[in-house]
């Protein structure tokens, strides 16, 4: 769900959460759109098993039901046929929209407008923007901020000293890698979770629809500290992203 803190909006997990957190991406919508169509399958399905469980134990316990006869009689093959033929249709109309999203989540961005490099360590990540010469690309790390440092409103293991910063509505290819050991960089709201291995670079994107700040963590057990390297990406403005570049070479240089 989304908290109101300082302003903003911040997409992060909650005490006792069930569902999930809100999208930020259309790939996200499209996850969250689909486990409620399932959701709704599988409602139909326990209350037809179980109205048909009823039945039996009522019949079991009181006097014969024609209807326990009927779906019996022939060796009970009607109803063998019918609950094979039944749940391959529903396997069916479950598959083709499950196969689209997979191939959806599967694509990379053809022509970026930006493009980052995320590099996971023991314990933190480092961010490099890789469309600007090698001498000036902004290159930061990003570190958690202790709790013995956060103010009213952060959120404890999540804060970080240096976030990601993207623009919004925007073409973001994401190239992640590992300098030590195995890491996973995840943001759920942005439906994102892809491995950082050492020594190879995999590659995912980003499409955020919204202004926020989204949080994630490492999802791969990565040492005793990995419990401490979270992630945050806030998404803003293509005007302040300009603006926030700008200020952060002007920086750089002096």
């Amino acid at each position: 769900m989304i908290n109101i803190i300082k302003g903003q909006i911040l997409d992060a997990n909650e005490p006792w959460q069930l569902g999930f957190q809100d999208a930020g991406s259309p790939v996200m919508e499209e996850i969250i759109m689909l486990h409620d169509k399932i959701l709704f399958i599988l409602t139909i399905i326990i209350g037809v098993v179980l109205w048909l469980i009823i039945r039996i134990v009522l019949s079991k316990w009181g006097a014969p039901s024609p209807h326990t006869y009927y779906w019996n009689k022939l060796d009970g093959s009607l109803i063998e046929i019918i609950w094979t033929i039944i749940p391959a249709l529903i396997l069916i109309i479950i598959a083709f929209p499950s196969l689209r999203l997979l191939y959806i989540m599967d694509e990379t961005t053809i022509k970026p407008g930006i493009t980052i490099k995320v590099v996971g360590h023991q314990w933190y990540w480092s961010y490099e923007y890789s469309d600007f010469p090698l001498e000036e690309s902004p290159t930061f790390d990003s570190y958690m901020i202790p709790t013995t440092d956060l103010t009213l409103g952060d959120l404890r293991l999540l804060e970080v000293d240096n976030r990601l910063i993207v623009p919004v509505d925007t073409n973001v290819r994401v190239l992640i890698t590992a300098a030590d050991v195995i890491h996973s960089w995840t943001v759920p709201s942005l439906a994102v979770k892809m491995d950082a291995v050492p020594g190879r670079i995999n590659e995912t994107g980003l499409l955020i629809k919204r202004p926020g700040v989204f949080y994630g963590q490492c999802s791969e057990i990565c040492g005793a500290n990995h419990s401490f390297m979270p992630i945050v990406v806030e998404a803003v403005s293509l005007s302040k992203y300009t603006d926030w570049i700008v200020s952060f070479l002007e920086e750089a240089r002096d």
